[in-house]
């Protein structure tokens, strides 16, 4: 138990950069007019290739570059999830499409670190 506190705490460290970096993203491609689903791939796909040597070496020690196919995978998923959660906010809650997108992201960090933890990285779950 101890071991999956310890990694959660250091994959909300590296996710809060993640988030951060991913979030800048798309607020970039935001702000220079393109739709907020178009903002939102290109957000995701340039945070796979980020994330993936973030998550995979700090949290889950593990180097293996083999499982970005797997990782990219769980963020595509994620990504349709965000759309999904995007427009349905939009729908019933807000058209500012920067506050829609921080209030999901809390709850897609917590998703990723499940499914990474459980699907992709599995190998290395127990990894100090």
């Amino acid at each position: 138990m101890h071991i999956i506190k310890k990694q959660f705490i250091k994959f909300l460290f590296i996710g809060a950069l993640n988030t951060l970096f991913a979030y800048c993203v798309y607020a970039l491609f935001l702000s220079a007019g393109f739709h907020y689903a178009l903002s939102a791939l290109c957000s995701t796909f340039l945070g796979i290739l980020f994330n993936f040597k973030t998550i995979g070496v700090i949290v889950f020690k593990n180097r293996d570059n083999t499982l970005i196919f797997s990782f990219f995978a769980v963020y595509i998923a994620i990504y349709l999830l965000n759309i999904a959660g995007l427009k349905l906010l939009k729908t019933f809650f807000s058209d500012d499409m920067y506050v829609n997108a921080l209030i999901l992201a809390i709850p897609f960090a917590l998703i990723s670190f499940i499914v990474n933890k459980n699907f992709v990285f599995k190998n290395n779950a127990e990894a100090k």
